[in-house]
């Protein structure tokens, strides 16, 4: 039997120009997602422009939380303290030291990947449930840190740190909603891009390959403890910078800006985006800005019930999440 080598083969010359039309069909599509996203600002007045910035907050942080629990299969109940400490660090950072808002983010991302990698170590000897425990101590522990008396000087306390909200540079005739919208959405889509070469590299599939066979991908020469500990250090890092991007838009950190129920909505977040998608943080972010807000306005109790009853529903019908579900219906409809 002679094989097919399709760089020589007849055939293949004709694809070419099929190839060219899927991607001349898809490239339209993320132009005008990317040209509505543009659009924001100029077309939503001063609260829904800070409702939007909040929404690419929550997305990164949900990237971030995706890359351990939806490619690694490490389950975090405590991504709500790395959230407060990339806050934290881009507010102490713009209120005792004058640093640019804009290069906080990179102080913020450091310091929430050390910080991940030291916690990531430890927690390499619990899995399953006793990992989620553990990082749900550490989101419970965190709020009563940042009222610490030793580090009120750093953190205000109680009393938090306010903040103001950067002007639009080099005299571009722009709000300051309206830069800071277009500035996180910068920083979003590079995160995106980051997460995913990081992702298509081969310490990416190193990751994945845990989550699918631990055992097996041992057996092929990888080193579990290092990436899994690295996986838990990236995902911090994200979700630090999605907490700075969040300091800076609202303008003001406390630590009960903070609580152990920040740490069950990202979880929920991802849930309901699509564990282990890319996509599933946008969806997922969407949910967490919206929903409970909408639902509180019902009743205080409501965003749990709302919660509960959405997990309830994602795990036993719609397990691939939103994400998921687009993913069925552009293959569905494509197909015809």
């Amino acid at each position: 039997m002679t094989s097919f080598d399709p760089a020589t083969a007849a055939p293949a010359a004709p694809a070419a120009p099929s190839a060219a039309g899927a991607g001349a069909r898809v490239l339209p599509w993320w132009l005008a997602l990317l040209a509505a996203a543009l659009a924001v600002p100029f077309v939503a007045q001063g609260y829904v422009v800070f409702q939007a910035t909040m929404v690419l907050s929550y997305a990164v942080a949900l990237l971030g939380l995706n890359i351990l629990t939806g490619y690694n299969g490490q389950i975090s109940l405590g991504h709500g303290a790395f959230y407060a400490i990339g806050a934290y660090t881009c507010a102490i950072l713009m209120d005792r030291f004058g640093v640019p808002y804009w290069a906080t983010l990179p102080a913020a991302a450091l310091a929430c990947l050390v910080a991940g990698y030291l916690f990531g170590l430890p927690a390499l000897k619990l899995e399953g449930l006793y990992l989620a425990l553990a990082t749900f101590a550490l989101s419970v522990a965190m709020p009563q840190l940042l009222k610490y008396k030793y580090l009120e000087p750093w953190t205000g306390g109680v009393q938090g740190i306010v903040l103001n909200k950067p002007d639009a540079p080099f005299g571009l005739p722009l709000t300051q909603d309206q830069w800071l919208y277009l500035f996180a959405l910068a920083v979003v889509l590079l995160m995106f891009v980051l997460a995913r070469n990081l992702l298509d590299s081969g310490a990416g599939r190193a990751i994945v390959a845990i989550r699918e066979h631990p055992l097996a991908a041992e057996g092929m020469g990888i080193d579990n403890r290092h990436y899994k500990a690295s996986a838990f250090a990236l995902s911090a890092m994200f979700t630090g910078v999605g907490g700075a991007l969040s300091a800076i838009a609202v303008q003001f950190v406390a630590p009960d800006s903070f609580p152990m129920f920040l740490s069950i909505s990202l979880l929920v977040g991802v849930v309901v985006g699509g564990v282990g998608t890319l996509a599933g943080a946008w969806y997922g972010a969407l949910f967490i800005m919206f929903v409970p807000s909408a639902a509180e306005k019902v009743s205080k109790a409501a965003p749990w019930a709302i919660y509960g009853a959405v997990l309830i529903l994602f795990v036993f019908v719609l397990p691939g999440g939103v994400a998921g579900l687009v993913r069925q219906a552009r293959a569905r409809f494509g197909a015809h």
